[in-house]
């Protein structure tokens, strides 16, 4: 689904990544682990589209998309959960779900494209406490509760891969586990997942843990 080939990365004349090259599988969930400034951040946000200047080639869903611009990317079925969130504060839990659903949304599987509504029920039943403070403006929230309303806004574009940066970072363990029960229903049901993270809980249940170091690729493991 996705395969990254010789990617190097650099912010000015500093260079961030040194040829990396993965793969990510149909449904698999594959975990990037590194110490900080290894360039697990700048890896995701060179999929993505984001920041640093890149040679090499991304290729998703069999497309080259290395020059395309970020919402092309998106409206292909690629979705960036960032370490920051990036959440409209002064929204409401569901003003950010349906902002997010106003935007163009990628053909789920079967070709057919499922309605707001129905993507706000998929988000709730995955995170069942949003449903419940609904009216509840994002900077009221908890870091915890914000991490799922991120991945759940990004939900609302209907991807069909997900890239993640650090999404148990900080957060208190019993909305840990609700994170990642959700990442793992969503990839029981076809979902494919690169994630960034330090937390053991999520490299339990990845199909390949991937080291950085330094910007490059060291050690790829099964659990």
């Amino acid at each position: 689904m996705l395969e990254v080939r010789n990617l190097s990365a650099w912010y000015g004349a500093a260079q961030a990544l040194f040829d990396v090259t993965l793969q990510v599988g149909q449904g698999e969930l594959v975990v990037l682990e590194g110490l900080n400034g290894a360039g697990k951040s700048t890896l995701l946000q060179s999929i993505i589209g984001l920041g640093p200047r890149v040679t090499g080639r991304v290729l998703f869903q069999g497309q080259a998309i290395a020059a395309w611009p970020v919402h092309q990317r998106a409206r292909l079925g690629l979705g960036f959960v960032p370490e920051d969130r990036r959440l409209f504060a002064e929204l409401t839990v569901r003003e950010n779900l349906l902002v997010a659903a106003r935007t163009p949304v990628s053909p789920v599987r079967g070709g057919v494209q499922r309605s707001a509504a129905q993507q706000l029920d998929q988000v709730f039943a995955l995170f069942p406490v949003l449903q419940t403070m609904q009216k509840r403006r994002a900077l009221e929230m908890s870091g915890g509760e914000q991490q799922m309303l991120s991945i759940a806004r990004t939900l609302m574009t209907a991807p069909t891969m997900m890239l993640l940066d650090e999404p148990c970072e900080g957060i208190a363990p019993v909305l840990v586990e609700s994170i990642v029960d959700a990442l793992l229903q969503l990839k029981s049901q076809g979902m494919s997942f690169l994630i960034a993270e330090q937390n053991a809980l999520l490299a339990a249940h990845a199909d390949r843990v991937i080291t950085l170091v330094a910007g490059q690729t060291g050690a790829h493991l099964t659990p």
